[in-house]
């Protein structure tokens, strides 16, 4: 009889498992053909920065974006710009996580939201390790807020335990009545140490220029805000717009 309990739970947990799992995904994978709607965009991208002891103008680009990848933008006198996610699948950003499950928090009234945490994948990183110890302790998780209402993401955080590191939130308007596209992405981050924003993020480090800053500063708090004007969406956009300029040496 207790061999019977024990088949009759295992199975009911294996099935909860892989009903909670095909959700997950069929979350992803409607968010995923809200983002392919748009097949390509040109728009004008403005960048404030708001960084402790930085001192920078507010900077315009006009930068373009073809799927599944496809993207440039004139960022001279800037370095590069920060990544808020909105050149990157839903499902690719998905990839760079694993241990995949759906939040408990309460979001209120806001039931249309839902939040997908998981662990992040550190191979995934551009950035370098100091050493391959901290690639094995750093295992930060990464927490997806969607908009089910209108299949976005809303805002991702990105924290280890209940410190935050970064945070990114996209606010959304409807374009030409079918495209939900950001009007205003906001890159937040809050670093314990500044050797962590010395390789965790490269784009931190071009525009905080981390390297002037104390090893021994507490926190580190900053944000970049982005918006984006005058798109121009699903345009047919040719592929030599993203092809890199031949330098003439001589």
């Amino acid at each position: 009889m207790k061999n019977v309990k024990f088949i009759i739970l295992f199975f009911s947990l294996l099935f909860s498992l892989n009903a909670n799992n095909a959700f997950i995904k069929r979350i992803i994978n409607n968010t995923n053909i809200e983002y392919q709607k748009v097949e390509d965009f040109q728009a004008k991208m403005s960048v404030k920065l708001n960084v402790p002891g930085l001192r920078m103008p507010k900077k315009t680009y006009k930068v373009y974006f073809k799927q599944p990848n496809k993207f440039k933008a004139d960022t001279k006198g800037f370095g590069i710009l920060p990544n808020t996610g909105i050149f990157i699948s839903p499902k690719d950003n998905f990839d760079n996580l694993k241990n995949l499950k759906i939040s408990d928090a309460n979001f209120g009234n806001e039931n249309h939201y839902m939040m997908i945490t998981g662990t992040l994948i550190p191979d995934s990183l551009k950035a370098q390790f100091p050493s391959e110890y901290a690639k094995l302790t750093f295992d930060p998780l990464v927490d997806v807020l969607i908009d089910t209402s209108i299949w976005v993401i809303k805002k991702v955080t990105s924290r280890i335990d209940t410190v935050k590191l970064f945070e990114i939130t996209n606010d959304y308007n409807l374009y030409e009545e079918k495209f939900y596209l950001p009007y205003q992405s906001k890159v937040e981050y809050f670093i314990k140490d500044a050797r962590l924003a010395n390789w965790l993020k490269k784009d931190v480090k071009s525009l905080m220029n981390t390297k002037d800053l104390s090893a021994n500063n507490d926190i580190i708090k900053g944000s970049i805000t982005v918006s984006y004007l005058d798109y121009k969406i699903n345009k047919n956009i040719p592929d030599r717009i993203f092809k890199k300029k031949k330098i003439d040496k001589n």
